[in-house]
């Protein structure tokens, strides 16, 4: 005798850990009080990439107080992923530098020009 399987039987699949950063540099910085907003914060990070990257392009990046991401929407179709459609966006359009304030306070990506 067999047994049907579904494909609720099926075992799940195991997340991989978060997006692949491989060849990006990532800059963690605990601001704190000290950036009162996005615009103090984009401008911190645009120092950082102009001394890390020389010209640049900012791709992509998230306000966590404002829930508000460039491009907008990216994430609506990334509901049920576990990497941000934002991250998805920038990573897959080629950026190679992120800047985190706060922990994902305030995000931003960047390709160098």
């Amino acid at each position: 005798m067999t047994e049907d399987k579904t494909a609720a039987d099926a075992p799940a699949c195991e997340p991989t850990g978060g997006p692949d950063m491989a060849g990006s540099t990532v800059v963690n910085l605990a601001a704190g009080s000290d950036v009162g907003n996005y615009r103090e914060a984009m401008t911190l990070a645009g120092v950082e990439a102009d001394r890390r990257l020389g010209e640049h392009m900012l791709l992509a990046w998230y306000d966590r107080e404002r829930d508000f991401e460039s491009p907008q929407h990216a994430s609506e179709c990334h509901l049920d992923s576990a990497v941000p459609g934002y991250v998805d966006y920038a990573l897959s359009h080629g950026a190679t530098l992120k800047v985190d304030f706060d922990d994902g306070r305030f995000v931003f990506f960047y390709l160098p020009v």
